[in-house]
């Protein structure tokens, strides 16, 4: 039986995904995957594999630099907007 961080990480060898789907994927929050993916990562610097993150996108101003790239904004800094697109991970 898989833990839900090896489940995880085996769907982001898989294809990128955001929270979102790896919460659906899995059964659990979006804010729960965001702190399995941060442990994921601390995790792979010992291997030769590596997590991918592009970062949220404000669908507005196209706003792409947030603080925190693996977070889930609920605002955009620039224009204020709530259309934010999730961060996407992927293992490489």
């Amino acid at each position: 039986m898989e833990t839900t961080r090896e489940r995880i990480a085996a769907l982001l060898r898989e294809q990128p995904m955001t929270a979102s789907e790896l919460a659906a994927a899995v059964e659990t929050t979006p804010q729960t995957v965001i702190d399995h993916v941060n442990h994921i990562a601390r995790s792979l610097v010992e291997s030769d594999e590596e997590l991918l993150v592009a970062p949220p996108t404000c669908r507005d101003c196209g706003f792409d630099r947030f603080d925190d790239r693996a977070n889930l904004p609920s605002r955009c800094p620039a224009c204020h907007s709530e259309r934010i697109d999730e961060p996407t991970f992927t293992i490489r």
